[in-house]
């Protein structure tokens, strides 16, 4: 069984979706209505822009959306799995490669994340850290300790984890999990406090906007950031898509459970290739593939 994965934010590069768009009339198409949809040139910033100007939220997002949606869309026959995930940010990509949101839906909800994300970030000083060379249960405890907002947000693979929260409470945790024997316990260089309890304005703007969105019946099921299992109901998706921004990222588990279903090889489609990396932390044997056009 083919397991198709969408990476997240990081995975921005300047210059991104410039080939598809020289080599495909159908990648031009998309991207036109994009920038119609979005109300400014993205491809301008994606083709052109510098690195500074492509971590903004509110261009990342639809920025690394738009290339897995539109390299996904122009795989044709090659583009088609058995079961989808992604990554945070990458789960709306998933949800139109398997049917359940239109493109133009899609991109309209990503833009709003952004936006909301964004505002949500404005309103504390927050931040991220990655946890390298500690059990999750640890990192978990040591979170639950200390003083002020800090929740484990990404579990990304085993024995690396991002936590996240109030800035503060994110530099008292660090100190502690090093000494508890992190091999790195590190800030990220990010906007704010994603995955955590600070991300609760957004959520709740994203939520009227998703209950107001056509979620169809997807064609494959996904394995959500929220909930890891196989997921076929759109109400159920539409729930868990809207608890996902206050919510844990569990990556390693939506993994473990894909491969525990059938799965026999993953295909990363969109920018960079970090997720293939986290799928062989889960299991170094799995076959994993970046598509070829």
């Amino acid at each position: 069984m083919k397991a198709f994965i969408y990476p997240g934010q990081g995975a921005q590069f300047s210059g991104m979706g410039l080939d598809l768009y020289e080599k495909y009339p159908q990648a031009q198409e998309m991207f036109s209505k994009a920038n119609k949809i979005l109300g400014f040139s993205i491809t301008d910033i994606m083709f052109e822009g510098t690195a500074e100007q492509l971590k903004e939220t509110k261009v990342t997002q639809p920025a690394i959306f738009l290339h897995s949606v539109i390299l996904h869309t122009i795989l044709g026959d090659q583009a088609k799995p058995d079961m989808v995930a992604g990554h945070s940010l990458g789960e709306f990509s998933a949800l139109v490669a398997n049917k359940t949101l239109r493109f133009e839906d899609a991109l309209r909800l990503v833009s709003k994340r952004a936006l909301a994300m964004q505002k949500a970030c404005e309103l504390q000083d927050s931040t991220m850290a990655a946890v390298l060379g500690l059990e999750d249960e640890l990192v978990e405890a040591v979170c639950a300790d200390t003083e002020g907002i800090v929740v484990a947000a990404n579990y990304n693979c085993p024995g690396q984890l991002v936590i996240s929260g109030e800035v503060a409470a994110i530099d008292r945790a660090c100190e502690e999990l090093k000494n508890r024997g992190a091999k790195r316990a590190i800030k990220l260089p990010v906007g704010g406090a994603f995955h955590s309890p600070l991300m609760e304005p957004a959520r709740e703007e994203l939520a009227k906007a998703i209950e107001h969105t056509t979620f169809s019946e997807p064609i494959c099921p996904i394995y959500q950031n929220v909930s890891t299992f196989a997921v076929s109901s759109p109400e159920e998706i539409k729930k868990n898509l809207i608890f996902q921004l206050t919510a844990p990222v569990k990556w390693t588990h939506s993994v473990k459970n894909m491969i525990a279903d059938g799965a026999t090889s993953f295909t990363e489609v969109g920018p960079g290739k970090v997720l293939q990396g986290l799928v062989k932390k889960v299991d170094r044997k799995m076959p994993t593939h970046t598509p070829e056009l």
